[in-house]
């Protein structure tokens, strides 16, 4: 498999993609005022969070236009809190310093027209934006966190999840459900009665309901496959593959975060990118990160056996995910690095 990495503004570089020509889009764009990664044109330090949403806009329009009719993306978009009150307190500039170094980033007052200390609400500003933009917002899964950022705030619970939008530029569109199911956890064949385990609203009051009669139950009403593509929850060439006590997948992730050493900002945890790509990107299909960063999802892409093209604005940033990429499959990697 190839992973493609241009380097440059993420709004040039779309452009120079053909149209109808990206299975799924997984990414994590810059969060509105909280990071500085240190490279003129970065996208995330815009005065206001109108003119960030605005700019998100756009560059979507870019990711649709190269997104197939039958295609996915993934968003994953962190919130902040009108003036940074994250930041207050005696070791709030401990956390500054780690995120930004000496800039002024992370304490500076912003225009957020907001009250002091209310939650921007960024996530589902972007989202709603997209969806006045014409995308389908299909999905808003919560990634909850079980090693989330410490907080020494008292007046509210320490959050411990950010938010993944699935959107699409089709009502119809590939979803493999099945590779991702998730085992039931307690009875499986009981719904409603045992415990650790959600039910659907037609499970309830039916007694006694096998994993196996509740799938082919959820996949009794299908939409129509388009030739040579699988759409909605419709994967007939794995129909018996599934075996009992699985279910389709909830819509709260629990994943940790994980540290990358050569980077100075946190990054996917690997079983993130996994699942988007396994449920949105065909194999053999072509994934796009316009956001890279160090990488993720070109490494965990390469792993699925799924082509690559990620757009990185920083140029140590693209060679530290080139680096990283072939060194998880080096004998497998093709790597390349367009600057």
């Amino acid at each position: 498999m190839t992973t493609t990495i241009l380097v440059g503004d993420v709004r040039d570089q779309l452009r120079t993609l053909a149209a109808d020509s990206i299975h799924c889009c997984v990414t994590s764009p810059p969060y509105w005022g909280l990071r500085d990664y240190g490279v003129e044109g970065q996208i995330g330090l815009e005065a206001s969070p109108a003119e960030f949403i605005a700019t998100m806009v756009e560059v979507f329009e870019e990711v649709r236009r190269v997104l197939r009719p039958d295609g996915t993306c993934w968003i994953n978009m962190g919130d902040s809190y009108a003036n940074d009150g994250k930041w207050g307190g005696s070791t709030g500039g401990k956390h500054v310093k780690a995120l930004h170094g000496d800039t002024s980033i992370g304490r500076a007052k912003k225009n957020t027209g907001l009250k002091p200390k209310d939650l921007c609400m960024m996530p589902h500003r972007l989202a709603i934006a997209l969806q006045d933009a014409g995308w389908w917002v299909r999905q808003d899964i919560v990634w909850s966190k079980p090693n989330p950022m410490p907080e020494s705030v008292t007046d509210r619970c320490t959050k411990s999840h950010e938010y993944i939008f699935l959107l699409t530029k089709s009502a119809k569109y590939f979803y493999d459900a099945e590779a991702i199911r998730e085992p039931v956890v307690g009875n499986p064949d009981e719904r409603g009665v045992g415990f650790g385990h959600g039910t659907d609203a037609d499970d309830r009051g039916r007694g006694r309901v096998s994993a196996r009669d509740t799938f082919k139950r959820e996949n009794s009403k299908r939409a129509a496959v388009i030739p040579g593509q699988t759409v909605g929850t419709h994967r007939p060439d794995r129909e018996d593959s599934v075996p009992d006590g699985f279910r389709n997948k909830r819509s709260v992730w629990s994943m940790a975060t994980h540290s990358f050493p050569d980077a100075h900002f946190a990054t996917f945890p690997p079983e993130l990118p996994e699942t988007c790509i396994k449920a949105g990107c065909p194999i053999g299909g072509t994934v796009l990160d316009p956001f890279f960063g160090a990488g993720t999802t070109g490494l965990v892409a390469e792993r699925l056996q799924r082509d690559c093209i990620g757009i990185e604005l920083n140029p140590a940033y693209a060679e530290m995910a080139r680096k990283r990429i072939e060194a998880d499959c080096p004998l497998l990697s093709d790597v390349r690095l367009v600057a």
